[in-house]
């Protein structure tokens, strides 16, 4: 049912299609993050009329509420938010595992507390499995532990007993139109991240994620471990990024062989305001923008950029309305999967790798604070959300 055909290859980076049972994933992807059932601000139409063609939920959010019972009975997340392409479901691990000061990890399972009413619950491998499989997505993760990567020592215990979880996760699998991804650990220690990615390798699943990085550690120590953990990695499988989604890590990533990403940065940076563009990230709140007939991205064919000015939309900003937020957010999602677009097209001409410094080069100043009217554009962290 899941089968993986690469389309084209240039050195490390490969376009490919993932076959799922809501339709063909080409890849490289980039998936907008929909957390509770819903990408923040957009209804499913805005993620058609963008070309998004995987959108993620979180298995710890939708668990507490509304339930993945529910869910269930309402026929699955699909039918429930009417998104009738491709889903991907974490873990819950990552979320539970930021709940540093109401969780206790032993070696069968998490018990953790509620952000939002306090409430003591419990997730283990085999729980994790049956949330996923009540909320019904295409792809679905083993469940595992992300630590800190700057403690090595931790790093291994987290890694071994994330070995462990996958088996178990794999074993407690019933349903099999869901494919179900084993994740790499291993913290920023080479050894250990081959030692994973190998194991997980070594289970067979239908995809392979690759995880705990972007969590702390530097841009050159998340470009290492890609360098070891993808030649591991077998061929004909898909390998997935876990919350990575700045341009230059899109870039990176791809270069380096990984097929899907996701991350929460581009409808996160639009609720601040920032949109990216080709001068750099925009704060659109600063009072330079407040007569700029421009649209945010005169070469972007989004609807925000093809309908608005930056004019217009400071104006919503500072009037506080609400529109701002998802003309932003259709822009920034937009922008990513142009880049997608475009990275998949330069793969197949076999120009990718010579045109990827010029990228990274094109997209650099949206990862850095900019000046505009004399005031710094607002900065937010690519931090991932509980």
């Amino acid at each position: 049912m899941f089968q993986f055909q690469i389309t084209a290859k240039n050195n490390r980076a490969r376009a490919g299609i993932f076959t799922t049972p809501h339709g063909d994933l080409v890849t490289p992807v980039f998936a907008p993050v929909g957390t509770q059932a819903t990408v923040k601000t957009l209804t499913p139409e805005h993620l058609k009329e963008i070309n998004a063609t995987l959108v993620l939920s979180n298995t710890y959010h939708l668990y507490l509420r509304p339930g993945d019972e529910l869910v269930r009975d309402m026929g699955g997340l699909h039918k429930f938010m009417q998104w009738h392409k491709p889903m991907l479901t974490d873990s819950g691990g990552f979320q539970v595992f930021s709940l540093a000061q109401t969780r206790k990890i032993d070696d069968d399972g998490v018990t953790f507390k509620s952000h939002i009413d306090g409430s003591t619950h419990r997730f283990t491998p085999e729980k994790s499995i049956a949330i996923q499989e009540n909320l019904g997505a295409d792809i679905i993760m083993a469940f595992d532990e992300c630590a800190d990567p700057n403690d090595h020592k931790y790093s291994k215990i987290a890694m071994q007993r994330t070995h462990r979880w996958a088996e178990r996760s794999l074993k407690a699998q019933t349903r099999r139109d869901q494919a179900l991804f084993g994740i790499v650990q291993g913290g920023v220690n080479p050894a250990l991240r081959a030692e994973s990615a190998q194991f997980i390798a070594s289970l067979n699943t239908p995809g392979i994620a690759i995880g705990g990085l972007s969590v702390g550690e530097t841009k050159k120590e998340m470009h290492a471990m890609l360098d070891v953990v993808t030649p591991l990695l077998p061929e004909n499988k898909p390998r997935y990024l876990m919350g990575v989604g700045t341009p230059e890590d899109l870039i990176n990533g791809v270069l380096r062989g990984v097929d899907i990403f996701d991350c929460v940065l581009p409808t996160r940076l639009a609720r601040h305001h920032s949109a990216f563009a080709p001068e750099g990230r925009l704060n659109l709140m600063n009072a330079s923008f407040a007569r700029d007939e421009q649209p945010i991205d005169e070469t972007c064919d989004c609807y925000s950029c093809k309908t608005f000015t930056r004019a217009y939309i400071r104006h919503l900003i500072v009037a506080k309305e609400l529109l701002a937020g998802t003309l932003i957010s259709i822009h920034n999602l937009r922008a990513l999967i142009r880049l997608m677009e475009q990275i998949r097209i330069y793969i197949a001409d076999g120009t990718f790798e010579s045109r990827a410094p010029e990228l990274l080069r094109q997209w650099s100043n949206n990862a850095k604070r900019i000046k505009h009217g004399g005031h710094d554009a607002h900065k937010v962290h690519d931090e991932k959300p509980l």
